[in-house]
């Protein structure tokens, strides 16, 4: 069994040869009635059982926080209120803050290209492979046409290597037509690991502590009064510390479309860097992938992994636990939320629901 990755405090500094997050930035601070209003749905959603516990921080590329917390870490760990420094698995936050970053970095580097098949970036295969035809820009936007339901445990992984069991598979859509889809991540996280002879988990830690991460990792993390307990399963131990994502753990918890754990604080340290940097590489990776390719439903349309909103001018992603990061570029400012609100079973993730809809409000009204 793997051993849990150590967790670093999140307090180290940025590294001194970064530019200042919103050195290049307009920053429009939050309001008082800004944050009250988000407080209180905070509260309110608790208070309903959607979830024991959350860490909401309002900030903008500037610097400047606002920590919001309600709740408890977990009814199992004690009464201790969750803060910016608490763990939490991010789930599908993963594809944001780990692939997507690491496929721009590859592309400036000449290890990837958007528009040519992932099959040129894996393990050599031979003989038919459909799903290999799709291009990295297609999996990056979900329009690759991939299969969507994901179940890795219902394959034979002694027989062939994941990546061709994958690529040998049917497409289920024609490509260009978006579908959310796990397994086009998955690709991606094996490419990025082969073009550069390195685990995916290690190249994101690089990453990371490139931007003042330090308590950002891949799983598993150490059960400890700091991490917070994902899900507690009727007559089953916790899933603490470890993945939740089925598909992620078969994988032993480090796969581009899931596996990461981290604060509230290191994701407000990264949407400053996205929005303070927008000179740098990361910051025109950021740009490119805020053109949308792809319309999910009236109103919202897919970019280079980040679903884009309110004609444009705000930049989404959730995580099935009950995570999500909201960037607003033009006006310089951000909202960061995490949750545990998978902890009493996956239905009750749904009621965290009016959260998330008043973080994107509040962000639309200062965007427009």
């Amino acid at each position: 069994m793997s051993q849990p990755h150590p967790m670093n405090p999140v307090d180290q500094p940025h590294p001194v040869d970064q530019p200042h997050p919103g050195e290049h930035a307009v920053c429009v601070p939050f309001t008082v009635a800004e944050t009250d209003g988000l407080q209180d749905v905070l509260h309110a959603v608790v208070a309903d059982g959607a979830t024991p516990g959350g860490v909401v921080v309002c900030g903008t590329a500037a610097g400047a926080r606002a920590v919001l917390s309600a709740g408890v870490v977990s009814p199992f760990t004690g009464p201790a209120a969750p803060d910016e420094n608490t763990v939490y698995d991010i789930a599908s936050l993963t594809k944001v803050t780990a692939t997507w970053p690491l496929v721009g970095r590859a592309v400036d580097a000449g290890l990837l290209a958007l528009d040519r098949p992932v099959r040129e970036f894996l393990p050599a295969m031979d003989g038919t492979m459909p799903s290999a035809e799709a291009t990295v820009r297609q999996l990056l936007s979900h329009t690759g046409g991939l299969r969507a339901a994901t179940r890795l445990d219902l394959y034979d992984l002694t027989a062939r290597p994941l990546h061709e069991l994958i690529c040998r598979e049917l497409m289920e859509n024609l490509p260009g037509t978006h579908r959310y889809v796990n397994r086009g991540y998955i690709l991606l996280g094996l490419a990025l690991a082969h073009v550069h002879g390195r685990p995916l988990d290690e190249l994101a830690s690089g990453l990371w502590a490139e931007l003042g991460m330090a308590g950002t990792a891949y799983g598993p993390v150490a059960q400890e009064p700091r991490v917070a307990p994902t899900e507690h399963q009727a007559g089953h131990d916790r899933v603490w510390g470890v993945v939740h994502d089925e598909n992620a753990a078969i994988m032993g918890g480090v796969a581009g479309h899931a596996g990461v754990f981290a604060p509230a604080a290191d994701l407000a340290t990264y949407a400053e860097r996205l929005l303070g940097g927008r000179g740098s590489a990361l910051g025109r990776w950021f740009d490119e992938s805020l053109v949308p390719r792809a319309e999910i439903e009236p109103g919202l349309q897919r970019g280079l992994g980040w679903i884009v909103g309110a004609g444009g001018t705000v930049a989404h992603h959730h995580g099935f636990t009950g995570t999500s990061l909201f960037l607003a570029p033009a006006a310089g400012r951000y909202v960061v939320i995490v949750t545990n609100a998978v902890h009493n079973g996956a239905a009750s993730r749904i009621r965290i629901a009016p959260l998330r809809e008043r973080a994107l409000k509040t962000l639309t009204a200062s965007a427009g």
